[in-house]
């Protein structure tokens, strides 16, 4: 069990769980802000969560359900205060709606999580800051305690599983719901270069082209939120044409980006696509959660082979940025 101890505070009105772990620093704080890995644990065994958006920066949010064994669901949300890597983050906890609105009507517990490095692995300091003695007992009554002592047992496990969340893993896809897909991969550089990659219309042109044999001869990009953008492929030689049109709904640079994607002449439904990139030990965690309009549309999209595609395209993406480091000089990649 890592939790190793749990103090109910009355005078400060405070509740902090340490919890230690046979497992180096960066490992631990992966765990936290990776959404596939924080879903792992969260939630205790019998509400096991879901993380529809993670934020891993200050002025970010997420999203997460839990589902009941009777499957029961109940929503919440964190806004995310402060981000100091890898030692520290701070979140403002709350009950939310299905859209993950916070619910007013009960009670927003402060976070704290400290991480610092032990002689035999790594700790986590986990601090609830309460308004009221009141909100502290109505938590407490709630299961917070227990849920969260077997919340955390779960981590361990999740801290030894290496070849799952390895940097060198291609392209996964994994399904949230019959309308939602998260697909996942780590890049082997720093968050403002894969950033980049993706708004620079020069590095689309060279890794955005799926399979080898294909050009992007249109690549218009959306700078500001409202603008529309316009990707079109060719296939060298002739023989086949398509692409993508949409629209920039939300810009956070370097860590998140918002759009809708529609194909180029096809009676379609727009999907909407969520890119946040998360700093990780080894590079970014590009995780890109795509909404589709129904079920139907999401199994024929998969279908395509779209994750082989894409797949493809990242690992041209880190060839483009190792080489464009290389000509700099030094390569500022991590490996």
């Amino acid at each position: 069990m890592p939790v190793t101890s749990v103090d109910k505070d009355l005078d400060h009105l405070t509740l902090t769980v340490v919890a230690d772990f046979n497992a180096p620093l960066g490992r631990l704080w992966n765990a936290y802000v990776d959404p596939r890995q924080i879903e792992r644990f969260w939630g205790p065994p019998t509400y096991p969560a879901t993380f529809l958006r993670h934020d891993a920066a200050t002025g970010g949010r997420s999203i997460y359900l839990m589902t009941g064994p009777e499957g029961d669901v109940h929503y919440g949300c964190w806004e995310w205060t402060s981000v100091n890597a890898p030692e520290a983050f701070e979140v403002a906890d709350s009950f939310a709606n299905e859209k993950g609105e916070p619910n007013s009507e009960l009670p927003t517990i402060r976070m704290t999580f400290a991480f610092e490095e032990t002689e035999n692995g790594s700790r986590l300091v986990m601090t609830s800051y309460f308004d009221s003695l009141d909100q502290l007992q109505q938590l407490v009554e709630m299961g917070m305690d227990e849920g969260t002592r077997e919340a955390m047992a779960q981590i361990d496990t999740v801290l030894a599983d290496l070849a799952s969340f390895a940097s060198d893993r291609a392209v996964e896809a994994q399904l949230l719901s019959d309308t939602q897909v998260r697909v996942a991969r780590v890049i082997r550089g720093t968050i403002d270069q894969v950033w980049n990659a993706h708004n620079d219309a020069d590095l689309l042109r060279k890794w955005l082209l799926g399979p080898d044999g294909w050009t992007m001869p249109v690549c218009q990009t959306a700078a500001h939120v409202g603008d529309s953008y316009r990707y079109e492929w060719e296939k060298e030689g002739g023989g086949g044409r398509f692409g993508f049109t949409g629209e920039l709904l939300e810009s956070e640079k370097p860590h998140r980006s918002v759009t809708t994607e529609a194909m180029i002449g096809m009676d379609f439904p727009a999907t909407l696509n969520e890119l946040t990139l998360t700093p990780v030990e080894d590079g970014t965690l590009l995780s890109l959660i795509i909404t589709y309009a129904d079920i139907e549309q999401r199994d024929a999209v998969l279908a395509t082979g779209m994750t082989e595609g894409m797949e493809t395209s990242y690992a041209r993406l880190e060839e483009t940025l190792v080489a464009k480091g290389s000509r700099g000089g030094r390569s500022e990649v991590r490996s």
